[in-house]
């Protein structure tokens, strides 16, 4: 495996001024109620204060994430360090509670949970402010409206989204330029090198767009570890076991996609995980990857990701197997 010593380098996020770790801290771990989750708040706030003592910046939760637990833990582990340092990034639209307003994109609800999110952080703003889906039911205009309102009052600095139609997010990006909104930023995509349907979708706005690109699930729901064996039994207690979603990756292109990374690893004297990681930073379009360490052992396996370099050969051999297309199957 790869270890390092060097610092974590850091890039634009996007075409703003902002500078992030080129790896992101996703938190959805810190918490309780789901088998994926730490569960114990004392370790969660210890590796989230190694992965700043790395050099990784960029924390990114949500207000859905155990009810507002992740958020909570991350205000912990913020508190005693360096704010203005730290790039801390949370998102709404999920349901926060019953009642016919405590969801979607309206301006009450994401004003309410904005303020929210702010109390559960214990921070006096809000770095990057995501949607996390589209709404159909409100106007975009509305959303922005209210996003801007955000940025307008000081605790909001940057606006983002996440997963959908590019059509829809360009509808929004030419809507805020049409109506002097504040602009999305950033995109939180699925992809990862078997989930390469953004590639069909919105990646390409991205890239036009000057968008910041920040892959979720980078290692394809635990896949690409490598823990997964061709017709072997799912192991016990890995997310396949029990996620439909997850088994559904078990398919012959993606094995063989898996089988290149692992023959990547072997050249380049690295893991699985790093191979795969480092994939994703090879490509141009991202800019950087939400990764998901649940033990200080995986968050250093990751870090150590930066410093696997690989040939453009090796680039390819490991995208051959899949040709993008959306809508994905299964995801329409």
């Amino acid at each position: 495996m790869v270890t390092t010593d060097a610092d974590v380098p850091y890039t634009r996020l996007g075409s703003t001024g902002l500078e992030v770790s080129r790896l992101c801290l996703g938190c959805m771990n810190f918490g309780s109620g789901e088998p994926w989750m730490m569960d114990d708040p004392d370790a969660s706030v210890e590796l989230m204060h190694e992965a700043i003592d790395l050099g990784i910046n960029f924390l990114d939760t949500a207000n859905v994430y155990s009810r507002g637990e992740s958020e909570e833990l991350v205000g912990e582990a913020i508190g005693s360090r360096d704010r203005d340092e730290l790039v801390v990034a949370t998102k709404v639209y999920h349901r926060m509670g019953e009642g016919p307003n405590r969801r979607g994109l309206s301006r009450k609800h994401v004003l309410d949970q904005a303020y929210a999110s702010l109390d559960r952080l214990d921070t006096d703003y809000i770095d990057l402010y995501q949607i996390h889906r589209w709404d159909e039911r409100t106007p975009v205009e509305e959303t922005l409206s209210a996003l801007t309102h955000l940025v307008d009052e000081g605790v909001v600095r940057y606006v983002g989204a996440s997963t959908m139609t590019a059509w829809r997010f360009t509808k929004a990006l030419y809507t805020a330029d049409a109506g002097g909104y504040e602009r999305f930023v950033s995109m939180q995509p699925e992809y990862n090198a078997v989930d390469r349907h953004e590639e069909a979708n919105v990646l390409p706005a991205c890239t036009e767009e000057g968008v910041a690109v920040l892959p979720w699930s980078p290692l394809a729901g635990g896949f690409l570890t490598g823990k997964y064996e061709r017709d072997a039994t799912v192991p016990d207690g890995t997310r396949a076991a029990d996620d439909e979603f997850t088994r559904h990756r078990f398919t012959e292109e993606n094995w063989a996609v898996l089988d290149a990374i692992r023959e990547v690893a072997e050249e380049v004297d690295a893991t699985p995980v790093q191979v795969s990681l480092a994939w994703l930073l090879h490509r141009d379009v991202v800019t950087a990857p939400i990764v998901g360490p649940r033990t200080l052992e995986h968050l250093h396996e990751h870090v150590g990701a930066l410093d696997v370099s690989l040939t453009d050969d090796q680039v390819a051999r490991i995208a051959a197997p899949i040709s993008p297309r959306w809508p994905a199957p299964g995801k329409d």
